[in-house]
């Protein structure tokens, strides 16, 4: 396992997952080329993209040198938790609308978004290993364990070392979500589909968050126990974005018609709680709590902070996370994340002197990341982004987007343009 976790040295943390948001209503509207075409409206979830541009900020700044300062590991539950939250209600959309979840058209969806800036990626990795520049090896079962979304536990129990590049042992949580998501769509058609509430199916989820913890405990105190069990493992971190479901079937921000107003000081008080809670949570360093509750309590904590960036977008401590800036760093986060590590690895074999100078380290990396993010933005998300539209819930296949041509998502764009309707170290 020491080659493919390698990177929590400097700290791995989740792969901040592209959002989708689709909400077809429907509506149908006549259109030149499609008199029949369903209009798509995408509604913008406030807050969420400038959420991920401050994970993937803080995850570059832990990997550059900065693990002993900077909460790189937190990231990890931040994107869990954004992922769990989004796609719960991405489903409970699609459900009041079609009063089901079309499975295969979600899988296609992630297979089109996902893979192609991953495969991309792996290949610059493999080639720079290939010619000397990054370090790590090259192996048929390393790539497989990668491209099949199995890097978690490939790397803690069958890994011999060396045998991936450098760089590329952050796909361990790209691992977690993928095995989230291939039961979480079943499970929400069964039991939305048996008429039970939303909230029910919140609560049932908060019980397997229990268990998670219940098992955790377990494993802490088993014979033979390793930190990196409960860190990098699926059935141990899967709470993380179990959490986030609940928030989105329990007490929707998003999902609600009346008018935020302003934070009253019982909300105030309420968030500097959670903040609070947050902090003590990466200050105690005590083993067992560090790999048991400590990704409860965050999961718990998050749920308000998250609660109130959403309602409350336009407060203050909450802004900054709807400029277009943001939201544009947002939209690059999941590029940026799959391709900083190599490039920081690959200024440690080539260039030295500037891998240990945090300063240098982490804006060269992060200009390299976002460069490479923009073009795979420009130049490969067009086509798949096309791809993924015909199998957006109730397309026909010419689905377009109010205000928009076909071929492009209000998701991709920057917020002013939008229609708004309502890994890291072990250190931390």
């Amino acid at each position: 396992m020491a080659k493919i976790l390698a990177f929590s040295r400097r700290g791995g943390a989740s792969a901040p997952m592209p959002i989708e948001v689709t909400d077809n209503s429907s509506t149908s509207a006549a259109t030149p080329s499609a008199p029949d075409a369903q209009v798509s409206i995408s509604p913008v979830i406030p807050s969420l993209d400038g959420i991920r541009a401050l994970s993937v900020l803080i995850v570059v700044l832990g990997h550059s040198g900065l693990q002993t300062l900077i909460p790189g590991g937190f990231g990890v539950t931040i994107f869990f938790f954004l992922s769990g939250f989004l796609i719960s209600t991405l489903m409970l959309s699609e459900h009041e609308r079609t009063g089901t979840i079309n499975v295969p058209r979600f899988y296609a969806r992630r297979v089109f978004r996902l893979m192609p800036p991953l495969l991309i990626t792996l290949a610059i990795a493999y080639g720079l290993t290939c010619a000397g520049m990054l370090d790590g090896g090259i192996t048929l079962q390393g790539l497989a364990a990668q491209l099949l979304y199995f890097a978690n536990y490939y790397g803690l129990f069958f890994d011999p070392g060396n045998t991936v590049p450098d760089g590329t042992g952050i796909l361990w949580s790209l691992a977690v979500e993928e095995h989230f998501y291939i039961v979480y769509p079943l499970l929400m058609t069964l039991l939305l589909g048996s008429a039970l509430r939303p909230r029910t199916v919140g609560a049932l989820l908060g019980l397997v968050c229990l268990a998670v913890l219940a098992w955790r405990f377990h494993l802490v105190h088993t014979p033979g126990f390793f930190p990196d069990r409960t860190y990098y493992a699926s059935d141990t971190r899967i709470d993380s974005i179990a959490y986030g479901c609940v928030l989105a079937l329990v007490m929707n921000p998003a999902r609600q018609r009346s008018k935020p107003g302003a934070m009253s000081p019982k909300h105030w008080a309420i968030l500097l709680a959670a903040v609070a809670v947050l902090l003590l949570s990466l200050l105690y360093r005590d083993p067992v709590f560090r790999e048991t509750a400590r990704y409860s309590i965050q999961g718990l904590a998050l749920m308000p902070l998250f609660y109130f960036a959403v309602r409350f977008a336009d407060t203050p401590p909450f802004r900054l996370l709807n400029r277009s800036w943001m939201m544009t760093l947002g939209t690059y986060s999941y590029a940026i994340y799959l391709i900083h590590n190599v490039v920081i690895r690959t200024f440690d074999k080539t260039f030295p002197a500037i891998a240990a100078k945090p300063y240098m380290l982490f804006p060269l990396t992060l200009l390299i990341s976002v460069v490479y993010a923009a073009v795979i933005e420009r130049l490969v998300e067009p086509y798949f982004r096309q791809l993924r539209h015909r199998f957006r819930p109730g397309s026909t296949g010419a689905s377009v987007t109010v205000g928009q041509s076909p071929g492009s998502s209000a998701i991709d764009r920057p917020l002013r343009d939008r229609i708004v309707q309502r890994p890291t170290t072990r250190a931390f």
